[in-house]
């Protein structure tokens, strides 16, 4: 393994991916534990990796035009189309390098004859860089499907919903890559105090459009290597999750239940919206991550989360009483995060939309029992698909006359994103074009009885 460059890693876990039907994050981390390779090489291997599978469709639509029906073994496709990423999407890579690397590991991977057609389908790939503005035969849906490389289906589903131009703009901003982003810890520093110390640091640091407490690193970087982030100034997370925190709106004292709360960046943004003042009960289903949901808490100086393990759906007969405020940021299929998470638009289906919005119904009705009168419950997924979202919220209050939707959810998001909500003033739909962020859905309801 230490011997290995770059590509020869990176075709290693498209390998084990298409084999294994696995998670490209988890082969990744498997293959470069594994080997001894520097830091940038580690970089370039996790971006040949996500971008082939982020730019899969469109790949072999080009990889068609020149292998035909043609069966080829999937380490020698995998390495095709991992080459043809790098030769449009990679600048810094000289195009004859890409090719020359590609013959390389099919000489040392298979024989001759290999080598010779890799070689021969890259050049021609070369020569003919029109390939690129081709569009497949069909509707104008399918041309989306291929050209922006999302699966037909969903695709399909987003021009229904959002039309054709809206859903060009959210498969062109899941295919950018996406911003760093940390949230101030108010309790130690403020937002301008930690901005001006990382410019200081030479970081390209820039308030959040979307969070009171949101820093955007322009030039990227390793923000959870900083003494800020190791000494609990700051926490990574997204900008459009941080919302969720103003939705919830908890005060000083209160009792707060975050029903799915790892890894805790949510959790522990509630707290430090409270002052560290209160109660806060962190359940997680996974035992696993009970620690991680500690460690943050304790690198950010909070001291009044108790983490719980357990199902969310069993909670209400645990015995913990009632909240004020209870988030559920609920399992979803997770379509607002796909330029994290590439694997994701591959692996879903629609039946997968369907089984896990009955999941989020139940969880919905058993938490609801938990919350005082006055109280609130705040729900949210990062998935733009209304079934997950909008519906499930509408169908919920429907059969629950004791919670209305609230309105005045919109009076508390930062002003950029209050012409997100819809006209209800209950519900916020960010697409992941509208700020380059995550996609990410945020209702909130009052119990009144």
């Amino acid at each position: 393994m230490a011997k290995k460059g770059a590509r020869d890693l990176a075709l290693d876990v498209l390998n084990r991916v298409e084999e294994h039907k696995s998670y490209s994050n988890l082969e990744l981390r498997n293959v470069l534990d594994r080997s001894d390779i520097s830091s940038v090489d580690a970089g370039l291997v996790t971006e040949l990796v996500y971008g082939t599978i982020q730019r899969k469709l469109t790949l072999d639509f080009v990889l068609s035009q020149f292998v035909g029906g043609k069966k080829v073994q999937t380490w020698v496709r995998n390495l095709l189309l991992l080459s043809l990423y790098q030769i449009r999407y990679l600048d810094r890579i000289p195009e004859r390098a890409a090719v020359h690397e590609a013959v390389e590991i099919a000489k040392r991977r298979g024989h001759q004859g290999i080598a010779s057609m890799v070689n021969g389908v890259l050049r021609n790939a070369l020569r003919q860089p029109d390939v690129w503005d081709r569009v497949p035969k069909g509707d104008k849906a399918k041309q989306i499907a291929v050209t922006h490389s999302h699966p037909e289906w969903l695709v399909r589903q987003w021009v229904k919903l959002y039309g054709e131009e809206e859903t060009k703009a959210i498969c062109e901003a899941n295919n950018r890559a996406p911003h760093t982003s940390v949230r101030v810890n108010t309790l130690k520093i403020s937002k301008a105090e930690l901005a001006a110390k990382l410019q200081e640091e030479g970081m390209d640091a820039k308030p959040s459009a979307l969070s009171d407490q949101g820093i955007l690193l322009m030039n990227g970087g390793h923000a959870a290597g900083t003494r800020w982030f190791k000494e609990g100034y700051c926490t990574l997370q997204d900008e459009s999750s941080m919302l969720v925190a103003s939705a919830v709106a908890p005060e000083p004292g209160m009792r707060v239940l975050d029903a799915c709360a790892a890894p805790g960046g949510k959790t522990t943004h509630l707290a430090e919206v409270m002052g560290n003042r209160g109660e806060i009960i962190a359940n997680d289903v996974h035992p696993h991550k009970r620690e991680l949901i500690t460690s943050t808490a304790k690198r950010l100086g909070i001291s009044i989360i108790e983490p719980v393990v357990g199902d969310a759906l069993d909670l209400p007969d645990k015995g913990l009483g009632t909240f004020d405020r209870i988030l559920l940021d609920a399992p979803c299929t997770g379509f607002g995060v796909i330029r994290r998470k590439p694997d994701l638009k591959w692996n879903k289906s629609p039946e997968d939309v369907r089984s896990i919005a009955q999941l989020q119904y139940q969880l919905l009705v058993s938490l609801s029992a938990m919350v005082a009168p006055g109280g609130t419950l705040v729900y949210s997924t990062c998935t733009i698909e209304p079934m997950e979202n909008q519906d499930m919220v509408r169908r919920f209050v429907d059969k629950h006359p004791e919670f209305v939707l609230d309105a005045t959810l919109r009076d508390d998001l930062p002003e950029a994103v209050r012409d997100k909500a819809d006209e209800s003033g209950a519900f916020v739909q960010i697409l992941p074009h509208h700020f380059d962020s995550d996609g990410f859905f945020i209702a909130r309801l009052r119990r009144i009885g």
